[in-house]
């Protein structure tokens, strides 16, 4: 029914609200229909605090009886640090629940639609499913695949350079780029570069509340959340004393296996990696490390070599590219190290699915094609 799809993109539009405070929880958004009227909204603000229908359902009270909600994922089933949700719905006296999308959980999965039915509520599920998928890719990719998602972000010129030979980048791109760049990192579990790029560009990898332009929402005690910075220091070039280090929020020293662990400042844990054959971190298993730790979604803001790799190994998601209208000609450094292809079907396809302006620049946003 038309109400049923306008009741429910109020339920992605308040999911989406949580996008910078939920990690490594997803993103939901729940509303109460009684009679065609919204009696309570609700979304999950944070981890570790009611979800999504508990908001709903306090703010509709006694009108949430024989109501119907619209929930973006499927109600939890199971005790974990808040009650089952789907409980409570049973309790309201709910009658009618619909759901844009199944929980892969293997908690949930599909217990919470079980409970509800076995009470005699209505569920119906898929309205929408790829709109709420859009909104949790990391934590869908974390339930379904084991391992995070994984964004590789890039800022390059028209002729697909991102600094000059001399290594001077500071700016390519205008300060509308560099601010949704902010936005980004909010979103995401992690941020991913290596020691050269700490070291080149003097990188912070932090995030920063981004002038004019949406304001990133702060945790409950004011601060923004900051996600785990993940660098890569095969060679311990760091030294801890780097402006990196200065500042709050956790870090990920890799290491190789031969190496000792070093006196680092007390934010900064120390993780071997195992190596490849060619010497380098071994990524597919980082990935794997890092899915243990439950983080969701990476972020990546590194130069050409980490770049080739992980679209060499296929480990990229999404490619994000701000592309500023400038040229900086064939000396100029490349976007990412890649082998010499000899058949054009080698070559990795991206199928752009968002083209936006930011100032000046570009922003272009491509996810991995399917291999056929």
């Amino acid at each position: 029914m038309p109400a049923d799809h306008d009741f429910m993109t109020r339920a992605l539009q308040l999911a989406a609200k949580g996008r910078f405070t939920t990690d490594p929880n997803p993103n939901v958004g729940a509303v109460m229909v009684n009679n065609g009227k919204v009696v309570g909204e609700g979304y999950h603000h944070q981890a570790g605090q009611g979800h999504a229908e508990v908001y709903a359902l306090a703010e509709a009270g006694g009108q949430a009886r024989s109501a119907t909600c619209y929930v973006t994922l499927e109600p939890c089933s199971h005790f974990g640090r808040t009650p089952p949700c789907a409980e409570a719905l049973i309790a309201a006296g709910v009658s009618r629940v619909v759901i844009a999308m199944l929980d892969p959980n293997p908690l949930v999965a599909g217990k919470g639609v079980a409970l509800l039915e076995q009470a005699g509520i209505k569920v119906e599920s898929g309205l929408m499913e790829v709109e709420a998928r859009a909104l949790n890719r990391g934590f869908l990719s974390a339930m379904e695949r084991q391992r995070p998602w994984l964004r590789l972000k890039l800022a390059a010129s028209i002729d697909g350079r991102t600094a000059l030979a001399n290594g001077q980048s500071k700016w390519i791109t205008s300060p509308a780029a560099r601010a949704d760049v902010q936005l980004h990192r909010a979103q995401s579990s992690a941020v991913l570069s290596t020691a050269s790029t700490v070291l080149a560009d003097n990188a912070r990898l932090t995030v920063r509340q981004p002038a004019d332009a949406t304001p990133i929402t702060t945790l409950n005690n004011g601060e923004l959340r900051q996600p785990l910075r993940i660098i890569l220091d095969r060679r311990q070039q760091l030294t801890g004393s780097e402006p990196l280090f200065s500042l709050a929020g956790p870090i990920l020293l890799c290491i190789a296996p031969d190496k000792p662990q070093r006196q680092m400042p007390w934010q900064v844990e120390q993780q071997a990696v195992p190596l490849s054959n060619d010497g380098y971190f071994d990524l597919a298993a980082l990935l794997k490390l890092l899915a243990a730790r439950q983080v969701r979604s990476i972020w990546v803001e590194a130069g050409a070599t980490l770049a080739g790799s992980l679209l060499q190994q296929q480990l990229v998601d999404e490619f994000i590219l701000y592309q500023a209208p400038v040229l900086l000609g064939p000396q100029a450094r490349a976007m990412a190290e890649l082998p010499e292809l000899k058949a054009l079907s080698q070559a990795n396809r991206f199928e752009f699915n968002d083209i936006c302006r930011l100032g000046p620049d570009l922003r272009l946003t491509a996810l991995l094609s399917a291999v056929d």
